[in-house]
């Protein structure tokens, strides 16, 4: 009878060490799955590759705003266009004033 008791609650140890071996697993991945960024738009995949077209990382959230409310495309082409010149120091500054002569051109044409 002892031992029956005894082995009852190894086997309740064993369960409740494995359950938070389990729990520590589960939670290093929530933790690691939140630091990767998901893409649920398409102005947002531009913004991203705007930002690493320009090796800007930390304004990415500044490029798919400006994706989402002006012509992507065409932002997409002029990042990819600076990304390509060697001679640019501040490639996001530069695309910054760019892309605002860009948008002037555009509001004078219509």
């Amino acid at each position: 009878m002892f031992f029956c008791f005894v082995e009852i609650l190894f086997s309740r140890y064993n369960d409740t060490i494995h359950s938070m071996k389990f729990g520590e697993d589960y939670f290093k991945e929530l933790k690691r799955r939140s630091k990767q960024s998901r893409v649920y738009k398409k102005y947002q995949l531009i913004g991203l590759e705007i930002a690493k077209a320009l090796h800007d990382e930390k304004h990415k959230s500044l490029y798919m705003k400006m994706a989402k409310e002006g012509n992507a495309q065409k932002l997409l082409w002029l990042a990819k266009n600076i990304a390509d010149r060697n001679n640019i120091q501040n490639k996001g500054a530069y695309f910054m004033t760019l892309s605002k002569e860009l948008k002037v051109k555009l509001q004078k044409k219509f």
